[in-house]
């Protein structure tokens, strides 16, 4: 597609709105609950099954809609403006799960796994551990062949997704002495012997998205479960997060959007000194400011979707629109709160969830030091 951005193609506009619909039916009466269980309600995820959201770029062939990056993003920004944990789920499932095996699965691991994945089990992807957050390749986690079998061992750590999963993507060093190029992706079911699922974060947004620790003790991966060639994991996870930092994005722009929403219209109500905060110019003139930031971060992300779809690179455009979206999330969010004043602090009103839910876009999939580490890359190479 060609021309601006924010255009969408009518089978995207129909796909956006029908998922806008899903936020406001589905997802927002069950946000509270859901909030305060930190947790995630099993009815939604069946239902975001039901609907496609969990198998949007996944191949026909295998249940999946066979659609577009930007798509996925165009979900997760709307769920996002809802509720930002369920937003997450979707991006994950997409971007970090789905992504890889669609890309890099033999027919066979296709058959087993993409179809479940697009069908009705939640996946996780695991890369970082305890000693491995930003260098994310120093693992510790190790896996040996013993007899036609993977033996893996080791611990990983902030693993979204991972309590309610069933398949997961797990990357092991299979020749720690090769350093980076023995990593290596499998593909493991959650009731493979020797592997548990172990502590559950509480966290400060987020909550009702899952983040969890895994055990691997002696956990045994039949050697059919390796995804793509043995030590060319290191591969395959960075080009997964390439296109996950775009989800991201994705998800800042959503709840930056959302804060955004709830704060005109209450300063639309909102009466001080005999008139509405929205007659402040004071007021307007902040408002505004947010709403072009807003609107750059999405042309940015867009731009970066796009570009993915159309087979180009976007390790740079990924890392400036993950970086630029997240920081953006957390100046609207915090003036969105400022707006509504003292009731802006208080759980009777959303944006604190939104304030809450901004921060980990800074953190996740890469934090904003390690994606200004690869824009400065690019630039000086």
């Amino acid at each position: 597609m060609t021309g601006p951005l924010t255009i969408l193609s009518e089978e995207e506009t129909l796909f956006r709105d029908a998922v806008t619909g899903f936020a406001e039916t589905e997802v927002r009466p069950r946000v509270n609950e859901m909030e305060r269980n930190a947790q995630m309600d099993r009815t939604l995820i069946d239902k975001a099954f039901a609907m496609g959201l969990m198998g949007i770029e996944a191949d026909e062939a295998w249940g999946g809609a066979g659609g577009s990056l930007t798509m996925v993003a165009l979900a997760v920004e709307e769920i996002s403006k809802v509720d930002a944990s369920s937003a997450i789920l979707v991006d994950v499932q997409n971007t970090l799960v789905n992504y890889p095996v669609n890309t890099y699965a033999t027919d066979a691991q296709k058959e087993r796994y993409l179809t479940q994945l697009t069908a009705g089990k939640v996946g996780a992807y695991a890369l970082s551990e305890a000693g491995s957050g930003s260098d994310a390749f120093s693992l510790a986690t190790r896996a040996e062949l013993r007899g036609g079998t993977w033996i893996l061992n080791g611990r990983k750590m902030w693993i979204t997704n991972g309590y309610e999963a069933e398949v997961y993507v797990v990357f092991a060093n299979a020749k720690p002495e090769a350093g980076y190029k023995g990593i290596t992706a499998f593909l493991i079911e959650r009731n493979f012997p020797g592997f548990r699922v172990g502590k559950k974060e509480d966290k400060l947004g987020i909550r009702a998205s899952s983040t969890v620790e895994l055990l691997l003790d002696e956990c045994e991966v039949p050697e059919e479960n390796v995804l793509g060639p043995v030590g060319q994991g290191y591969k395959i996870a960075i080009d997964t997060l390439n296109g996950g930092r775009i989800g991201i994005g994705a998800q800042m722009i959503g709840v930056a959007g959302g804060a955004l929403r709830a704060a005109v219209d209450y300063v639309k109500e909102r009466k001080q000194f005999g008139k509405a905060l929205a007659e402040f110019q004071g007021i307007q003139f902040q408002l505004a400011q947010a709403a072009t930031e807003l609107e750059a971060a999405r042309l940015m992300v867009y731009n970066a979707a796009r570009l993915r779809d159309g087979g180009h690179d976007i390790v740079r455009e990924g890392a400036m629109a993950k970086l630029f979206s997240s920081q953006v999330c957390e100046r609207v969010t915090s003036l969105c709160v400022e707006l509504f004043g003292g009731y802006g602090y208080t759980r009777d009103f959303p944006v604190e969830k939104f304030y809450r839910d901004a921060k980990i876009g800074t953190i996740y999939e890469g934090t904003s030091n390690m994606q200004l580490q690869t824009i400065a890359k690019a630039l000086l190479r």
